[in-house]
């Protein structure tokens, strides 16, 4: 793989016009990812899911894509209808199309450059990957006092003249104070056997709102992994909502540090998980100062032998008096062969917090199904009542009406 990734890194370089500041930086990034390498088992947060191991079985012998010299071809097909939008879409891990039609120009600037951001801390070898390779670094700015009329959809789609290659893609957004976002990802793939490597920072000021909502519903065979660093200013809140389901494999990272007075964060998330597929969502919610909150509810129904995986971690700093830290993990296992795994975490120094986390995983009750059959449901009724019941729970915690429709007939549910 190394003599391929050199290679591949040299041909980026002679595709997009670096600086030669850009080009020293992005080197370095390249060198700490070539010492730790894919991550392994013997990583504590890849204890669960080596992806080493993932995508040599899955991909073999990695590529690094880096031809983006040529635009794609948008499938209009993908987006979606009835939802008035915003769009940023990505095809093959290239910007095609940026639209923010809906919004006032004024309350939104769009830098578009190829200059990272390099004041983020060290966070792990594939984030080193994506700052080492991704095409362009874009960062969106939305303006003080302004919350966007539409959200933003941003869609990930991939075609089939990709094949065992790696796509790193990264976004940037600062959210000025007092403003709103809105901001949806789907992914939509019809390539096969591709490692997919998503990078978003967020900053958010104070009393800024991120409402951010990952979906990933389609079957497809790639191996997908997403990292969100949310930094938080004082009142600011963060919204994040995950439904994990359709890629062969897929990983989201959600890191937020309250770094703010009166901030919090909201982390929920499902899985639905079916034909062998292994997903894992890894949160660390780093309270970091005085008067923070955090909640997270993950949730899985999985069934045909698969594998899910929920790692969560409250960290409470020495100055963080006054925390409200909550964390819960259920799952169902629909037959014998499939696996839920979960590590609650609470690393806590502050004396005056009130944080708790629990995690509990079993089949369906018995007596719940023979309840309902008994009403004049047949089991397969009764069994997806349970589900549609045990699922509505975490949706409901979604606070955007629109958005929190859209997700229920996505995945089925109904009230």
């Amino acid at each position: 793989m190394t003599d391929q990734l050199k290679l591949d890194f040299e041909k980026t370089l002679k595709n997009i016009n670096f600086s030669k500041n850009e080009i020293e930086t992005r080197q370095n990034y390249l060198n700490k990812f070539l010492k730790n390498g894919i991550p392994n088992r013997n990583l504590e947060n890849w204890k669960f899911s080596d992806l080493s191991q993932i995508i040599k079985k899955n991909i073999g012998e990695l590529s690094f894509y880096n031809d983006y010299s040529s635009s794609n071809k948008i499938d209009s097909s993908i987006f979606v209808s009835g939802l008035e939008q915003n769009k940023i879409v990505f095809v093959n891990g290239r910007v095609e199309k940026i639209d923010f039609q809906h919004e006032e120009k004024d309350k939104i600037e769009i830098i578009e450059n190829t200059e990272l951001n390099h004041n983020l801390k060290n966070i792990n070898s594939l984030v080193d990957l994506n700052n080492a390779f991704t095409n362009k670094h874009l960062k969106i700015i939305i303006k003080n006092n302004y919350e966007l009329k539409k959200p933003l959809i941003i869609y990930h789609s991939t075609n089939q003249k990709i094949k065992s290659k790696n796509i790193n893609t990264r976004l940037d957004f600062l959210l000025e104070k007092n403003s709103c976002l809105k901001i949806i990802d789907i992914f939509n793939d019809s390539s096969e056997k591709n490692f997919v490597n998503i990078f978003y920072n967020f900053d958010l000021k104070k009393d800024s709102i991120l409402k951010n909502y990952k979906i990933d519903k389609l079957k497809n065979n790639n191996i997908k992994y997403s990292y969100n660093n949310i930094d938080q200013d004082d009142n600011s809140v963060s919204e994040t909502f995950i439904l994990s389901a359709g890629s062969s494999f897929l990983k989201n990272e959600i890191n937020c540090n309250l770094s703010g007075k009166y901030s919090s964060a909201f982390v929920n998330g499902i899985f639905s998980l079916k034909d062998k597929n292994h997903h894992e969502i890894r949160t660390s919610i780093n309270h970091l100062i005085e008067n923070t909150k955090s909640y997270q509810l993950i949730k899985s129904v999985s069934e045909d032998d698969t594998k899910a995986v929920y790692q969560g971690k409250i960290f409470v700093n020495s100055k963080a008096q006054k925390t409200d830290g909550y964390q819960l993990s259920k799952a169902i296992l629909l037959d014998e062969k499939t696996e839920f795994n979960a590590k609650p975490e609470l690393e806590i120094y502050a004396d005056d917090v009130k944080c708790s986390h629990g995690s509990a995983s079993g089949s369906l009750d018995d007596n719940s199904i023979f309840y309902l059959m008994s009403r004049g449901l047949n089991y397969k009724e009764a069994k997806e009542l349970l589900i549609n019941g045990f699922l509505l729970d975490v949706v409901n915690k979604i606070t955007d009406p629109e958005i929190k429709n859209l997700i229920k007939n996505t995945i089925g549910l109904k009230e």
